[in-house]
């Protein structure tokens, strides 16, 4: 769904056929573009391209983009650009972590990238932090290319796993304070969207939460006619499983939308934007560039259109019935061949 291309019409990459395409002669005129939806594209000036390859699950890309700087991008779909990547980590780890009365222990479903590695480390109470992620070699591309990371993948409370999430929290017996779905989006033939599903959750999720326990998932496009994708199904499908949920958003310049999280608990989440601003202070090493306790307690207040949609949203996500944000997965595209 991602391709690169040249001003002049000329095709220079498509998906996993893109193999070390050389840029001479094109700098100035090279755009990476997504198909966000049908009829509808997001594209952006390159500087170069400065990786692509396939895994055994996906195929990865990073990019050196004129306006977002180094840009990850994984099944045709932009991850996480150099520039604003701080808006989505901050958002991902930062409210769940800090509604938590003493977080020590975390597990991370995927976050290969290791930014979100990074954001929980900055947390003095955390003593374990368990990053559980299916691809070696995405794991292995970003401790090479991502150099922000670098510290935290080199940090001895970090214990990094090559398995399947589901696989992982089913074989061990410890629980966790925190866990955290840093996963990719939901799309069809993808790895991840069997992992958004109420049986996950409720059987293999909410098992390993210790008492007080907060799981907090990305959940996909969140804005005013996004966020009927995935975002809403998601937030109802967690409803399900947990007392208390909490659905809160964004905006990410180079996702092109708002973007979506939501956390869950059996625990309500109670502290004031004055509360979790004196968390800030205590808890967290250096100061955090998006998020504050004003930032935090306005991010859940959703426009009228998308809180009457959640409100009215009545599909459980399952494997049998799932929704998919547009595009598909290196598994799909292997059967269409």
């Amino acid at each position: 769904m991602g391709e690169i291309s040249c001003s002049n019409g000329i095709s220079q990459a498509n998906g996993a056929d893109a193999k070390n395409v050389a840029l001479t002669g094109y700098r100035k005129s090279c755009w990476y573009e997504e198909e966000i939806e049908e009829n509808l594209r997001w594209s952006f000036a390159l500087n170069s391209i400065l990786h692509t390859g396939e895994t055994r699950y996906q195929d990865i890309a990073l990019l050196d983009t004129k306006p977002f700087g180094k840009a990850l991008v994984i099944d045709g779909k932009l991850q996480s650009a150099e520039v604003d990547e701080f808006i989505y980590h901050e958002s991902l780890v930062h409210p769940a972590l800090l509604h938590h009365p003493n977080p020590k222990t975390i597990f991370i479903m995927g976050g290969g990238e290791g930014s979100t590695a990074r954001e929980i480390l900055r947390h003095k109470t955390v003593e374990k932090v368990v990053m559980c992620d299916i691809d070696e070699e995405v794991v292995e591309f970003c401790k090479s290319y991502l150099v922000v990371n670098k510290e935290a993948f080199s940090d001895p409370r970090l214990e990094l796993v090559i398995n399947d999430a589901r696989a992982e929290l089913e074989s061990r017996k410890e629980s966790y304070d925190v866990i955290i779905g840093d996963l990719a989006d939901p799309i069809e033939g993808g790895p991840c969207y069997k992992l958004y599903t109420k049986s996950f959750y409720e059987f293999v999720v909410k098992p390993r939460l210790n008492p007080e326990g907060i799981f907090v998932t990305q959940a996909g496009p969140a804005g005013i006619f996004s966020h009927t994708e995935v975002f809403s199904c998601i937030y109802n499908t967690l409803r399900q499983v947990f007392k208390y949920v909490v659905p809160y958003s964004a905006h990410i310049p180079s996702f092109a939308d708002t973007w979506g999280w939501i956390m869950a608990s059996d625990s309500p989440f109670t502290l004031s934007a004055e509360e979790l601003d004196m968390k800030v202070k205590k808890n967290i090493k250096g100061e955090n560039r998006y998020l504050d306790g004003k930032t935090i307690s306005s991010s859940s207040t959703l426009s009228k259109a998308v809180r009457k949609s959640l409100d009215n949203e009545t599909q459980v996500y399952t494997e049998g019935s799932a929704r998919f944000i547009y595009g598909y997965g290196s598994a799909l595209k292997q059967n269409r061949a």
